[in-house]
């Protein structure tokens, strides 16, 4: 399959501005493409992984992708697809966000390639140098403001009275248009892509390109990506799914992806792996004869999580993942055990108190509230629902000390089959 084929595969594909002559182009040789992004956070989110991945879709077939940081445009805000404008940001807040999100883009492209190596630019180098009036004057008067209102991102907002829309964001499709029109000046860029969102930013730039440089330019738009049940997709109870594992921890981004609905699982193995028809079709089947075996979600979960994080992360979110379903804690290393920590609840302990002789494990479970009485602590491991590391503890009797501490600090508790609580002894 070419490039575009793929993307039709693969479901990423909303519209085109000329497909029959972008088809022809690629087919004659590379071609330079950018799709930008607002610094709007000091992280990238799962949001941002369709039009980045699709960045390096293009590149594995030999083109040059070009990622826009917008130093310039994030200082402004895009009012597509929102309903109320953006807090502005501070030139210093851009500029920390920026630093903190080119590490997580060399992940997703290849910076380093002979071939065709992906470019990072911030579209402040262009923007910031021109004067308001050489901006009107040169930029602003290939606009028509009846054309602008007639685009989607603007007439929604001018249709909503109490929100209405500032003169600063009517003005972000003039930047976002300099910014194609530098690109393909400066690096002979032919194509912009991005979410279905930016489809009237877009056909602005090829307008200013035409009208500028004479010159035919291409866009291409990517569908938004929803959930089967209509919410949006990257949205948890927690917020946004953070690529930076500060924000987001590795073995929650797993869990994101392993948690996907049944009826997304197949889309999203399209969308955010790299997969082969073949590896896809395959595990389309399985997933139909047995979706409780759940072999795609895990294999989507393992390489978007590896993706971003690593082969080494993945498999410590994996063997987390597996401890919380009362997997064996041998060789497990204190990191792993750390983001189990995060996720389940937990109890403080004096360590004195598990000297010596130790504090009878009854008394425990009552401390940690997972029986609400030392009798029915008793009753609990009599009847065998009770765990100790995860292991199955029967003994009444029982007492725990420091000898059974993990990492000399902590103890899993876990009554029945998802009731967990980490004890930790200080």
């Amino acid at each position: 399959m070419n490039v575009l084929d793929e993307l039709k595969w693969r479901g990423l594909w909303a519209d085109c501005t000329d497909e029959p002559g972008l088809t022809q182009r690629l087919a004659a040789g590379s071609v330079t493409l950018y799709c930008g992004f607002d610094p709007t956070a000091d992280s990238l989110h799962v949001g941002h992984l369709v039009p980045l991945l699709a960045l390096r879709r293009f590149q594995n077939a030999g083109h040059l992708p070009i990622a826009v940081a917008g130093g310039a445009t994030g200082s402004i805000g895009d009012p597509s697809g929102k309903s109320a404008e953006r807090q502005l940001l501070t030139k210093e807040q851009i500029a920390a966000n920026l630093t903190a999100v080119r590490p997580q883009l060399a992940r997703l492209l290849d910076f380093t390639t002979s071939r065709n190596p992906a470019r990072l630019v911030d579209n402040a180098d262009w923007t910031a140098p021109i004067s308001y009036l050489d901006f009107l004057r040169d930029i602003g008067k290939h606009f028509s403001v009846n054309q602008m209102i007639a685009k989607e991102s603007v007439r929604a907002r001018m249709e909503d009275r109490e929100v209405g829309i500032s003169y600063t964001e009517f003005s972000y499709m003039l930047l976002q248009a300099l910014d194609f029109y530098a690109l393909c000046r400066a690096h002979n860029c032919e194509l912009q892509i991005g979410g279905s969102d930016q489809w009237g930013n877009i056909t602005e730039g090829i307008d200013l390109i035409r009208k500028k440089l004479n010159r035919h330019a291409f866009g291409l738009t990517l569908p938004l990506i929803t959930k089967a049940d209509g919410t949006k997709f990257g949205k948890t109870e927690a917020g946004a799914v953070w690529l930076d594992p500060g924000k987001t921890s590795v073995y929650r981004f797993y869990q994101f992806w392993i948690n996907t609905d049944d009826r997304d699982v197949i889309r999203y193995l399209k969308y955010f792996t790299f997969l082969g028809r073949e590896e896809i079709a395959a595990l389309e089947a399985r997933h139909t004869a047995n979706p409780g075996q759940r072999a795609a979600h895990r294999v989507l979960a393992r390489e978007a999580t590896e993706l971003i994080h690593g082969a080494n992360a993945t498999t410590e979110a994996i063997r987390a993942s597996e401890i919380l379903f009362g997997g064996g804690l041998d060789g497990i290393s204190e990191r792993t055990f750390n983001e189990i920590v995060g996720e389940v609840p937990t109890k403080e302990l004096p360590r004195p108190r598990l000297d010596g002789a130790g504090l009878p494990l009854v008394e425990l479970l009552v401390h940690a509230a997972l029986c609400p009485s030392k009798g029915q602590a008793r009753k609990d491991l009599e009847g065998g629902g009770i765990y100790v590391n995860n292991i199955r503890e029967g003994n009444a009797q029982r007492t725990v000390t420091t000898s059974d501490l993990l990492f000399g600090k902590h103890l899993l508790l876990r009554k029945g089959k998802r009731n967990y609580v980490v004890v930790t002894a200080r």
